[in-house]
């Protein structure tokens, strides 16, 4: 299989998270099939859904994979569990957590399969994600969209700082 360009969000509010968000991107460098090619910096956010708890650091990567995308999404959720994360379906969507891995972009493919959307569903909506993505992959395409900077461009990213 050729390797597909994918791009995966990071994100978390609980713990030292810019430790744990070093630590997955070294995990996600240790994919099998898988090679991380950039990280961005990290970004502080304020919390989207649930605006009544800690602010987020995020950041994005990208990789090359010949995983196929439901492999390289049960590899992002073995990275998330191997960091104490614990998906609760009944849980509260969009609250507090040590460690958030969302497959944003597997090329240009669009899946919808029972637990497997890409692009990510919102990521056209949500500027944390967005933000640290334009930074290492401003052209990539989101499918029914546009490209990442073009996308971001219409959105409103106050409040979102980067980190030195």
């Amino acid at each position: 299989m050729t390797a597909i360009r994918a791009c995966v969000g990071l994100g978390g509010n609980v713990g030292n998270v810019a430790r744990t968000l070093a630590g997955a991107f070294d995990a996600l460098g240790r994919l099998p099939r898988t090679r991380l090619l950039r990280v961005s910096r990290l970004y502080r956010t304020p919390a989207w859904g649930h605006t009544g708890q800690p602010d987020f650091l995020n950041a994005a990567a990208v990789l090359d994979t010949a995983l196929p995308a439901r492999g390289l999404l049960d590899g992002l959720l073995a990275i998330e569990r191997g960091f104490g994360r614990k998906r609760d379906p009944d849980g509260l969507r969009w609250g507090p957590r040590t460690l958030d891995l969302d497959l944003l972009l597997y090329g240009e493919a669009i899946i919808d399969e029972p637990g497997l959307q890409v692009p990510h569903p919102h990521l056209h909506e949500r500027a944390f994600a967005l933000v640290p993505l334009a930074e290492i992959a401003p052209d990539a395409r989101i499918p029914g969209h546009g490209d990442v900077a073009g996308v971001l461009s219409r959105l409103d990213a106050a409040g979102i700082q980067a980190l030195p």
